[in-house]
């Protein structure tokens, strides 16, 4: 297991603090004013044990441990609220998260989706979404004649996972968009 100081800490990567897993989502580094004074990390870290997201500061002496997290490939299966439930592509055992634990993840989910499933120590404990996902427009306002693509204007579209998103004014109901999963954002049609 890798010792990872706080000034190389960097984006998605997944390292232990107090003996819990966490990725880091985004660091600062800060120089303070203070003459004699260490400069600081500002990380941005999500629990993958209950996916909770904190803003964590760290003295650049302090150093962590790597967390040994393997990523495996799964696909997604259906839901049965409150679980969601997924199969290992390599075992093709099945395993199932909890809504609570996936939180806004779960509106990204539609059957048959690959993701990687993160294990640690063994067991299941998060997920990690392909960046973009193609998911089909359910309701929204009708489009109005003469807008193009190139129009800047919005309007608010309920996705068929429940997720809600602007898209182009152009843009019906039944159309299939590209959404960002890290950004919600839609990126255009499929």
């Amino acid at each position: 297991m890798a010792v990872i100081p706080a000034n190389e800490l960097k984006k998605k990567l997944y390292i232990l603090v107090e003996g819990i897993p966490y990725l880091v989502l985004d660091v600062q580094f800060a120089s303070p004013s203070a003459r004699g004074a260490s400069t600081m990390a500002k990380a941005r870290l999500r629990n993958l044990l209950n996916g909770s997201v904190q803003d964590k500061n760290f003295k650049t002496s302090e150093k962590f441990n790597e967390a040994d997290v393997e990523k495996v490939p799964a696909a997604f299966l259906y839901a049965a609220e409150p679980d969601y439930h997924f199969m290992d592509n390599v075992t093709y055992e099945q395993f199932a998260l909890s809504a609570d634990k996936l939180d806004e993840q779960r509106l990204y989910l539609k059957e048959g989706l690959e993701v990687q499933a993160l294990k640690f120590n063994g067991a299941v404990v998060s997920l990690e979404l392909p960046a973009v996902v193609e998911l089909a427009i359910l309701e929204t306002e009708p489009s109005i004649k003469g807008t193009s693509s190139s129009g800047r204007s919005t309007k608010r579209a309920k996705l068929e996972t429940g997720l809600e998103v602007q898209v182009p004014l152009y843009i019906e109901p039944g159309t299939i968009v590209r959404v960002n999963t890290q950004t919600g954002e839609v990126s255009g049609r499929a």
